[in-house]
């Protein structure tokens, strides 16, 4: 019983805590306030540690590692963003980009696991026997690290995408008012002083503006790249690990189950994006367009065939 209001306590706390730590990153997109983007960091690190203690006790009480149900497993993905979230920021300079991105996933799967499911989905249950092994631990927790590098890459690649269409319609439309303007003057002297004057200061606005953007798409597919990529390692491993684990319980490494078909499909649409980032040079537009297919898609794997309750994978996620 102890445990059980401890956990409740600690959930209440860490969602509180993350719902704040989103709007103020959200808040430093739009003021450049000193300090602020340092105190989301600091309360994204306190809500890590409250969903960490989180996790424990569940671990303690329950006597089995928390991922077996769609609840657990949410949260975990919630943890796991945090993680993610306090790598990159000691590793990039600028994070208020950053924390726009992860802060709101670890939100929204932290409320979904403890807000968007009836309590009896969210109570910790025994394991079934297939479920009471090293490899279904390794494989699964694998995947969920997986789910959340690769979601927060295909967001970056989804922020670059709109951040990218936005400078192109500002490029667009800024030369048809030239065109239009200077196409219905019989004279370039009709110009006068003054236009020249707010013209070349709109031309300077206008350059600093794109150069900041352009500064922020490349840091974007920068980490975008880098997440992907390790995303992409992790759902490796955690497929090999889901194989083997396969193999001991139901006699084949492979099936072709709904959810192991969705899984061949995730890995071969970040294959696509990590090839053509490695071997052709692309960067930009075209490999975002496909991380952004791909974070439909991992949702698709996670969470549409779980619903769909059919195959081997269906079992200990919906059910208490």
């Amino acid at each position: 019983m102890i445990f059980i209001t401890l956990e409740h306590i600690l959930a209440h706390i860490s969602f509180s805590l993350i719902l704040v730590v989103t709007l103020i990153y959200w808040g430093t997109l739009v003021y450049r306030i000193e300090g602020l983007s340092s105190s989301g960091g600091k309360g994204m690190i306190v809500t890590f540690v409250c969903t960490t203690g989180l996790l424990i006790t569940r671990w303690l009480y329950s006597g089995h590692l928390p991922l077996s149900n769609l609840s657990e497993s949410f949260m975990f993905l919630s943890w796991s963003s945090s993680v993610f979230h306090i790598v990159l920021e000691v590793r990039s300079r600028d994070d208020r980009w950053l924390g726009a991105i992860t802060a709101p996933s670890a939100m929204l799967t932290h409320g979904f696991a403890t807000l968007g499911l009836p309590e009896e989905m969210q109570r910790s249950g025994m394991l079934v026997p297939a479920l009471q092994s090293h490899w279904s631990m390794m494989h699964v927790s694998m995947i969920l690290f997986s789910y959340a590098t690769l979601l927060c890459g295909s967001l970056a690649s989804i922020a670059l995408l709109v951040i990218m269409s936005g400078v192109n319609r500002q490029v667009i439309f800024g030369a048809m008012d030239n065109l239009f303007f200077r196409s219905i003057l019989p004279n370039e002297n009709f110009y006068s002083h003054e236009k020249q004057k707010s013209d070349l200061q709109y031309t300077v606005y206008f350059s600093s503006t794109n150069y900041r953007k352009c500064q922020l798409i490349k840091q974007l597919d920068h980490w975008s790249y880098r997440a992907i990529g390790l995303g992409f390692s992790l759902s490796t491993i955690g497929t090999l690990s889901g194989a083997i684990w396969a193999n001991e319980a139901w006699g084949s490494y492979w099936s072709w189950d709904p959810k192991e078909t969705w899984a061949l499909i995730t890995w071969t649409i970040f294959a696509i994006y990590l090839h053509t980032r490695m071997n052709k040079g692309w960067q930009g537009e075209e490999p975002a367009i496909v991380a952004s297919l791909g974070f439909f898609i991992v949702w698709i794997r996670y969470l549409g065939v779980n619903l769909l309750g059919i195959g081997l994978h269906s079992y200990g996620w919906l059910e208490p």
